[in-house]
């Protein structure tokens, strides 16, 4: 799992960013994305940050991405509309 939380002082650049993410997993509050997914799909959205936007970005941007292993993430606590997107729905 990988937390990124983001502040792009470049509103098309931001934009461009905040799309890159969303195809990977879903975003958990305004500048913040958790991305769920294996090790090779989590190196590949790392490898298109390098190479597509890093070289973009200035000393007013802001950009964390956290790794977190598998046995952390069950340790990860969620309280409101996050903690009901973990349960697991059966529809028959």
């Amino acid at each position: 799992m990988l937390i990124v939380s983001y502040d792009i002082h470049n509103d098309k650049l931001r934009t461009k960013f905040w799309k890159v993410l969303k195809k990977y997993w879903r975003r958990i509050q305004y500048s913040v994305f958790e991305i769920k997914n294996s090790q090779r799909i989590l190196n590949i959205l790392i490898r298109e940050v390098d190479e597509k936007f890093a070289p973009k970005f200035t000393w007013a941007d802001s950009i964390l991405m956290i790794p977190i292993s598998n046995a952390d993430s069950n340790k990860v606590i969620r309280y409101g509309q996050p903690a009901m997107e973990e349960e697991e729905i059966l529809f028959l």
